[in-house]
């Protein structure tokens, strides 16, 4: 079987690796008809102190979306790429989902511990379960 997005999927990328990593694995599965939309995050403190500058957090997210460019560059695809900003990543990612008419949201899974993902809120089971439109987990093709 043969998965190919022939139409809008989000990409949310939390750091250059992961982008990078999830193009790679992205990439085999476009055609012409495909449109990535790049995606990046900025978690804001909803009243409390950001975690840090917001120009340097926009840097920051210009980097990610350049590591997760270069897989793609030679894709069929029409790629974008948007910085976006909210208090919950996952509601977020959606509604950006929404906006851009998305037919999936995909990403790979970043390795983790349990721990971990308690405290953190584990974005990528949240992806998956509370996803409005559906969240595609393809597998790694690269180690870093």
């Amino acid at each position: 079987m043969t998965l190919t997005f022939d139409g809008t999927v989000l990409v949310p990328a939390a750091d250059p690796k992961d982008g990078k990593r999830t193009a790679e694995a992205l990439t085999p599965h476009l055609d012409t008809d495909s449109r990535v939309v790049l995606v990046n995050v900025i978690e804001k403190g909803g009243g409390t102190i950001d975690k840090a500058p917001m120009e340097q957090r926009k840097e920051y997210a210009n980097e990610i979306f350049e590591e997760a460019r270069k897989p793609l560059v030679d894709s069929p695809a029409t790629i974008e790429s948007e910085t976006l900003f909210g208090t919950d990543i996952v509601k977020t990612i959606f509604d950006a989902a929404g906006e851009h008419d998305a037919d999936a949201v995909v990403f790979t899974a970043r390795k983790g511990n349990r721990i971990a993902e308690l405290l953190t809120g584990d974005v990528a089971r949240r992806l998956v379960k509370e996803g409005t439109i559906p969240a595609v987990a393809l597998p790694q093709v690269t180690t870093d």
